[in-house]
């Protein structure tokens, strides 16, 4: 699987740390950004991620993932 960076091109998704679904903030609620941060919803859809390029030039992206295919659709 080939993740597109921005800055480093297609590169292997071996490269990257998973960093979660991408949500938006409801509330400044405790309960809710555990929520947000913990409890994902996984989807099968292709959903907003983030991913951090460790191996390369260690900038986070962000990637739209088809999680039935497991297969990036666009970043």
């Amino acid at each position: 699987m080939l993740v597109i960076c921005p800055t480093c091109g297609r590169r292997p998704y071996t490269e990257f740390s998973f960093g979660g679904e991408l949500r938006d903030v409801d509330s400044p609620d405790a309960d809710a950004d555990f929520a947000r941060v913990y409890l994902h919803d996984n989807a099968a859809a292709p959903q907003r991620e983030r991913w951090f390029h460790l191996l390369g030039c260690r900038r986070w992206v962000t990637l739209r993932r088809d999680t039935v295919a497991n297969r990036f659709v666009e970043s």
